[in-house]
């Protein structure tokens, strides 16, 4: 068989399993992977960089399918290219526990390198894994080896590049000259309501991407070789990201459906499956069958890229023999060393004035950057007031691939999914900062880190009604309970300088899911910890910042935050009077629940029922810990514009009325 009708062979294979499969399934996006077989099987064949023995190389090109839609292309390429990604796999697609779910699930499979459906976030995070490139390139690489010298690959489709975020995400790509990303844009003019002339087609694509500083190029895509040139092109185009636009048609092949709407979400029916197969000279009687053409053409793809792996682990050997102490940081980077005196380093920058927790996290911060060399990130420009600069360190840029400073400039959309692309990458503790009102533009970002279990760091500054004077548009009052509810991210609201060190070390030693760091921008008192509990213990979620004196506790006063100090001075009125009060201290629900039962009910005994919850936002949800005869100091409306103190008066955040809300539980016991 001659190499076009092989190619041929091939493509008609991607197509008729990823229909079969959504077919079987009666559920899937059959007209997308179809569209783009020719494309991507160019693409993998000729020009992606893996090896199946290693699905984790550092130096292996990365695939992002941002149309995560049509993750039935990705995996039919995954099972032909040697992956582990069984036919029985392709089967059971879409089915309760399978290997193969409606949307592409990072190393679910390996060889899925994040988990992509919402779009435009499959394609951010691409360039966020072309900054980490960027980064370990310059750290590692000597002029004799190339350690990092990948591309970052992707699908996209029209509905990715509507999305705001990939806008923003382009604008910082072209102006850094990503030079390392090479974009398949699937031109199919099919949405899920019709052609996108209904919305989009007025626009210029390419121009606009040209305005960003990209490389485009257009091309049939259905043209193998035409394809195959504007990849070639665009490799050696290294000062600017390249984007293809492919024009397909949806559903290639289909003889009845091509190109409309219908195939675009939803089976194709077996009347024209079996057409389709026709249209395509497919064997009638056979389903999910693979020509043995076929998997020889991918067995010998993977056996040369397996010599280009073995290539890159003999150039690594001898790379580490000439660099001994670029080895030893690579394996830092790798397999961080946790120092077991982190807890003593960072509360030794803590002072004892007050202090808001924006300036003592920055201050620790420092701290981390000196022990963590792979500790970057940056804030979408909001740094000076933010305080996360790490000072000594230069600034990422074009020209300087090795800055730890990070500039995303007012751009919060693409920051949050370009850091999940960089913590994705592999071998960084990556973070990003702005004001907390803003992470509402994040929150799809961060919702999907925590899907793609990522540890991810959020630092979210002014972080209540006590942002003052700017009003309820920058006062953050619904944001603390909306981020608790997303599964598998710690939240964390630090009392003062030294629980916001200990919230630092959770942070920077997780493993396996995002944190948000939520700081004041006013200042608050240092807790003398010599008088009051270990601030280490905010590990544990929650804890007894203050007992009771004289005997077991009468009410338990619960607060998060700046209004912790409320607590406290609440207490000790209230001690004064003859009165049994416990303060405790939670900083992080997330932490607490994790606690064995025993611990939970020491710090909240079911037998003690007067409780009062007091933090600066929504009082729904804390329900959970007030219990029914307790009460809720929180704000449940939007701020108003004012000097923090007079707020803090007029919405009852002060310590005399926690007394009366207590006083009046007590009297009523």
């Amino acid at each position: 068989m001659d190499k076009k009708a092989l190619d041929q062979l091939a493509v008609n294979t991607i197509k008729i399993l990823c229909a079969e499969a959504v077919q079987k399934a009666n559920s899937g996006h059959p007209g997308m992977p179809m569209g783009m077989a020719d494309a991507a099987f160019i693409l993998w064949s000729r020009f992606l960089r893996y090896d199946p023995r290693h699905p984790d190389w550092p130096n292996r090109d990365r695939f992002v399918l941002s149309a995560g839609h049509g993750s039935m292309l990705l995996y039919s390429l995954l099972h032909l290219a040697g992956f582990e990604l069984s036919m029985d796999d392709i089967k059971a697609f879409r089915q309760l526990g399978s290997r193969t779910p409606g949307h592409p699930e990072c190393n679910h499979p390996p060889g899925v390198e994040t988990t992509t459906g919402p779009l435009g976030q499959g394609f951010t995070n691409g360039i966020g894994m072309t900054i980490a490139r960027r980064f370990m390139a310059a750290t590692f690489n000597s002029p004799r080896h190339k350690i990092y010298d990948h591309k970052i690959y992707a699908i996209v489709s029209d509905g990715d590049l509507m999305e705001g975020v990939s806008s923003e995400a382009a604008s910082l790509a072209g102006h850094l000259g990503l030079g390392d990303i090479i974009y398949l844009y699937d031109d199919n003019h099919i949405t899920i309501e019709g052609d996108t002339a209904l919305a989009f087609d007025t626009e210029d694509v390419l121009k606009r991407f040209q305005a960003y500083g990209w490389h485009t190029q257009a091309v049939d895509g259905h043209d193998r070789e035409a394809v195959a040139r504007a990849i070639e092109e665009a490799i050696r185009v290294d000062d600017r990201p390249s984007l293809i636009k492919c024009r397909t048609t949806i559903g290639k092949g289909s003889p009845n459906m091509a190109g409309t709407a219908e195939i675009h979400g939803a089976p194709m029916g077996e009347e024209e499956l079996a057409l389709t197969r026709k249209n395509l000279d497919w064997p009638a009687e056979q389903s999910f069958y693979v020509p043995p053409e076929v998997y020889e053409l991918f067995r010998f793809r993977a056996a040369e890229l397996g010599k280009a792996y073995d290539a890159w682990e003999s150039e690594l050997a001898a790379w580490r023999k000439e660099n001994p102490d670029k080895a030893a940081l690579f394996d830092q980077f790798y397999n961080p060393q946790i120092p077991e005196d982190l807890s003593d380093r960072l509360l030794a920058v803590v002072g004892d004035k007050p202090i808001a927790t924006r300036s003592s996290s920055g201050k620790v911060m420092q701290v981390i950057a000196k022990i963590f060399p792979n500790f970057i990130g940056g804030s979408a420009d909001l740094a000076p007031s933010t305080r996360t600069l790490l000072d000594g360190f230069p600034d990422f840029s074009r020209t300087c691939p090795s800055g730890r400073n990070f500039h995303w400039g007012v751009r919060e959309h693409a920051m949050g999914s370009a850091l999940t692309g960089m913590a994705l990458y592999g071998g960084l503790k990556v973070f990003g900062a702005t004001f907390f009102v803003f992470a509402d533009y994040m929150r799809p970002s961060i919702r999907l880190a925590a899907i793609n279990k990522v540890p991810v760091t959020y630092v979210f500054t002014h972080d209540s009604i006590f942002v003052g004077e700017d009003g309820p548009t920058h006062q953050p009052v619904e944001q603390a309970m909306s981020l608790r509810v997303i599964p598998n991210l710690v939240v964390i609201r630090p009392s003062d300088a030294t629980e916001s060190a200990i919230a630092w070390e959770v942070a920077v030693t997780s493993k396996n899911r995002p944190v948000a760091i939520l700081l004041t921008r006013h200042n608050i008192p240092v807790i003398d910890r010599k008088k009051y509990a270990d601030p280490s213990l905010l590990k544990k979620g929650a804890y007894v910042l203050s007992e009771a004196l004289g005997g077991k506790p009468e009410l338990i006063i619960i607060a998060t935050g700046s209004e912790v100090q409320l607590a406290l001075d609440a207490q000790n009125i209230l001690v004064a009077e003859g009165k049994k009060v416990r303060v405790v201290s939670m900083p992080s629900w997330e932490l607490f629940e994790e606690q064995p039962e025993d611990y939970r009910k020491s710090v909240l005994p079911k037998e003690i029922k007067l409780r009062v919850v007091v933090e600066a936002g929504r009082a729904l949800g804390w329900e959970k810990y007030s219990g029914p005869e307790g009460v809720i100091i929180g704000l449940d409306c939007f701020g108003t514009s004012g000097p923090w103190k007079e707020l803090a008066k007029y919405y009852g955040f002060t310590a005399e009325n926690v007394t009366r809300k207590a006083r009046e539980l007590l009297e009523n016991k």
